[in-house]
């Protein structure tokens, strides 16, 4: 998945994001190192949070996701 400037401003600056800065899923991809259809499945498996619907858009809460990445390691 190709990244806009924007989502790759994102990854690079992950870990000093706001707790509830939100992101989108090319962000969650990228972080996670997987596919969109992965980061589905794992949303609907409990193993990645369930994002959030905003003004039209889906999004991760930033917090949530370095919560699940704590979990992984």
């Amino acid at each position: 998945m190709k990244l806009s400037p924007r989502d790759a401003a994102q990854v690079a600056a992950f870990n000093t994001l706001p707790d509830d800065a939100r992101t989108k899923l090319p962000v969650v991809c990228a972080v996670f190192c997987i596919s969109p259809a992965t980061a589905w499945r794992k949303c609907k498996t409990g193993d990645l949070p369930a994002p959030h619907k905003w003004g039209g858009g889906t999004f991760w809460r930033v917090g949530a996701l370095r919560d699940a990445l704590k979990a992984r390691a």
